[in-house]
């Protein structure tokens, strides 16, 4: 997506970036092979901007849709004194909402049945409509692995029971959840975490002190106190680089304790900078 962030006095920086996406550009310089599925515009400047910052982070582009006459999803970020976030979307022009339609299916459901893992978001379930999640409904149910982020923004969802009937389908279908308390208070959802544990899943519930409990399957939950104290210059990617971190560490062997701490790191990094993408030079070795 195209990305303003007010600056005031009516300046605003341009940059692309996206929930899942600034995962799969992290998850890619984290040294995994990833592929990026969208639509984009045709030969607007915009979405040349995004396809030409895919290709710089080494992104496969053969799942990205083009329609010419279309434009690239729009949000702008209002930021305040400590860093913290407010979302404006632009919804309606987004070539993404017609993914049923615009995607190569049989491709789509190719990928992802030969991934190690489908990443994919709350946000991701909201902008492609009902037919959008019906279809995303079939490819999780036959990905090898599936990675949730409960990113729940109700300004996205025509009401919170059509969003909480979606989040609880993905999450039961995925092995890795990641979901805040704020979220699943918002949602009325605060018993899910156990729930999607039982049936399979490994849940990263963050909860209000900060504190991450991952609930595995059959095993206690464990509890990892919050990790250092960071006076943040911006917080817009934080959970997104934290998720990158952990999942590139599970896909690389790790146990969730040492994959949290990868997590932490990459995000620890991530909100010391503006934008949700940090400069590739500021990445933590």
């Amino acid at each position: 997506m195209v990305e303003l962030s007010l600056a005031g006095e009516g300046r605003a920086q341009i940059a692309y970036a996206g929930d899942t996406f600034n995962t799969a550009v992290y998850l890619s310089r984290l040294g995994h092979d990833v592929a990026y599925a969208t639509v984009l515009g045709g030969d607007d400047p915009f979405s040349r901007g995004v396809a030409e910052l895919m290709a710089a982070e080494g992104l496969d582009a053969s799942l990205a849709a083009r329609v010419e006459g279309r434009l690239p999803g729009l949000y702008a970020i209002e930021r305040d004194a400590a860093g913290e976030r407010r979302f404006f979307y632009w919804r309606g022009e987004a070539p993404v909402r017609q993914l049923p339609e615009l995607a190569d299916g049989e491709a789509l459901a190719q990928a992802t049945r030969a991934a190690d893992l489908t990443y994919l978001s709350a946000i991701t379930l909201a902008v492609v409509g009902e037919a959008g999640r019906t279809m995303l409904d079939g490819l999780l149910a036959g990905a090898k692995a599936v990675g949730f982020d409960l990113n729940y923004r109700p300004r996205l969802w025509p009401d919170v029971e059509t969003a909480r009937a979606a989040i609880d389908r993905a999450a039961l279908a995925a092995r890795y959840v990641s979901a805040s308390a704020e979220d699943l208070d918002a949602l009325g959802m605060g018993d899910a975490p156990e729930r999607w544990a039982k049936a399979g899943a490994e849940v990263l519930h963050r909860g209000h002190d900060h504190s991450l409990t991952i609930l595995r399957p059959g095993e206690a939950p464990v509890r990892i106190a919050p990790g250092e104290t960071v006076k943040p210059v911006d917080t817009t990617g934080a959970g997104d680089s934290f998720n990158a971190g952990y999942l590139a560490a599970r896909l690389d062997g790790a146990g969730p304790e040492a994959a949290t701490a990868a997590g932490r790191t990459l995000a620890g990094v991530v909100v010391r900078h503006v934008g949700a993408i940090i400069p590739r030079e500021a990445m933590p070795q």
